[in-house]
């Protein structure tokens, strides 16, 4: 059953840029406002985006910081949308320090961001029952142009963006599947164990990761796989893995661990540490086709 759509976004929202991980370059901030505001968004950046923590300069700010920057946000009735400016490394950090009771107040808000902001995706859906917008972040690489349009199509325009693909999609298991869309990065996923429940059953998993060798993906998986993650996955789909080996060789280990599910599955569905990231919704069901290579969306990720 689908989560609690926020709804789209129109011509003049006010939408918020904050940095839940680490922090983002200031001219990629500069450059993501920018497009947000070509967009006919008005935006405005969190107060402490652009901090560095003291101590840990992998952090943008403190805990404390980054989470109130995120809740002001949320339970700001003027703010239409949450927008990640990049991931990293810090969102588990702080998502105990967030008030889910008054933010499941402030009702539903589209929220967007990929990489480390995968356990915020994961607290979101299941704290407070909202979908999703597993995106591109606005101030990393990633951001390009095609990247830029899906997520505006999503946002703006999301039955548009019902019929999700890769250039490079291939298939691993055959088969057809529906169920909720969950996951996101892998090392998040593993990581999170014991702070998040497993995937629900009968969903449809993404993964993805970027500059983690084939053993250290083969041991989250494992990890994942041990704890009871997957029972009761429907189907998955796997996603960009920039930086983690020969290609062939993560297939191998995707294969190894996940291929025994004998559920539907495809390879490089088009998201994740990639150049024209498609923009995919966490928590919507939908219908993995692997044999057509596609993802296929029940209904438009917002109403």
């Amino acid at each position: 059953m689908t989560r609690t759509r926020p709804r789209r976004l129109e011509p003049g929202d006010m939408v918020a840029i904050v940095a839940p991980s680490g922090p983002p370059p200031p001219e990629l901030v500069d450059s993501s406002v920018a497009v947000l505001q070509d967009w006919g968004l008005r935006v405005r950046v969190g107060k402490h985006v652009l901090d560095r923590h003291p101590d840990l300069p992998y952090l943008a700010g403190q805990d404390a910081h980054r989470a109130a920057d995120l809740q002001d946000a949320w339970c700001d009735p003027d703010i239409a949308a949450v927008i990640s400016a990049r991931g990293g490394y810090g969102a588990m950090r702080m998502a105990d320090l967030l008030d889910w009771d008054a933010m499941a107040q402030a009702g539903p808000k589209v929220f967007t961001g990929s990489s480390d902001i995968t356990a915020l995706h994961a607290a979101i859906g299941e704290r407070l029952d909202v979908v999703t917008v597993f995106s591109a972040i606005t101030a990393g690489p990633s951001f390009d142009q095609t990247a830029q349009k899906y997520l505006r199509a999503t946002l703006f325009e999301p039955e548009s963006m019902l019929e999700l693909t890769g250039p490079a999609v291939a298939t691993m298991n055959h088969g057809s599947a529906t169920g909720l869309l969950v996951g996101g990065n892998l090392s998040l996923l593993s990581s999170c164990v014991g702070a998040a429940g497993p995937a629900p059953d009968g969903s449809i998993v993404l993964l993805e990761d970027v500059n983690e060798e084939p053993y250290q993906l083969d041991r989250m998986l494992t990890q994942l796989l041990r704890a009871g993650w997957f029972t009761g996955v429907a189907g998955i789909a796997l996603g960009s893995w920039s930086g983690c080996g020969e290609p062939s060789d993560v297939y191998a280990v995707m294969a190894d661990l996940l291929g025994g599910l004998g559920i539907p599955m495809v390879w490089e569905l088009g998201f994740g540490h990639v150049p024209a990231q498609l923009t995919i919704p966490l928590g919507v069901e939908a219908t993995l086709d692997a044999d057509a290579g596609t993802l296929t969306l029940a209904e438009p990720a917002l109403r």
